[in-house]
């Protein structure tokens, strides 16, 4: 039997920002995302080939854009003190691209799931200092769970002592969840006479046995 696969084309609107997401995913993976100013798909890997342009044209995509407004201000209003406001916890998680080391530049992903609705910030800091160059944000992500996922990227040189964190805030209690990362410090090396001193004292000890072993055999 084939494998099942899930394409998906969501639209989201909403108050807060971004106002308007459109993606189309493959299984939770964004393929692509629509660029509502620039009127165009882009896609979410450079090696993807572009859309036909007359797969879904802007004037399609418009009517879908003033459908879902005019549902969420229609339910929004009806449901306003009504029904408890869907709402996720976000789970975020820092790791590096590649195996870290001291001095190697690496990029640090800030992958972020759980979210809902999409309207979030994601922020580094170094030290407690704000970071802002070599910062990658990504698109909104829906998945089939009716949740979103995010991605973002910060080119980094780990030095001793460093502390990276990912801040994720929300922009309409301004709560945050903090997610930190510290490069690993490398294995500590014996000093060249500590080693030697054991080395010696090993070999004296085998020494020391070889002669007893001796000793007993000729007084047999």
């Amino acid at each position: 039997e084939p494998p099942t696969h899930l394409l998906a084309e969501v639209l989201s609107c909403q108050p807060d920002t971004p106002s308007l997401d459109l993606s189309l995913t493959l299984d939770g993976q964004q393929l692509y995302s629509f660029d509502f100013p620039g009127s165009r798909w882009l896609p979410a890997l450079p090696d993807l080939p572009p859309l036909p342009p007359d797969l879904e044209t802007p004037a399609e995509l418009r009517l879908d854009v003033e459908l879902c407004r005019a549902v969420l201000d229609s339910l929004g209003h009806a449901a306003t003190g009504v029904l408890p406001e869907a709402r996720g916890t976000p789970v975020a998680q820092v790791f590096p691209v590649l195996p870290p080391a001291l001095g190697e530049a690496n990029t640090l992903v800030c992958l972020v799931e759980n979210i809902f609705p999409p309207s979030l910030d994601i922020s580094w800091t170094r030290g407690g200092v704000p970071v802002t160059r070599g910062v990658t944000q990504r698109p909104f992500t829906p998945t089939p769970e009716l949740t979103f996922w995010s991605l973002s990227l910060l080119e980094v040189t780990p030095e001793h002592g460093d502390v990276f964190a990912c801040l994720v805030t929300s922009q309409r209690d301004n709560a945050s969840v903090v997610t930190y990362w510290v490069p690993p410090e490398p294995p500590e090396v014996p000093e060249l006479p500590t080693a030697l001193c054991g080395a010696v004292m090993v070999l004296g000890g085998v020494l020391g046995l070889l002669g007893l072993s001796l000793l007993l055999l000729s007084r047999r």
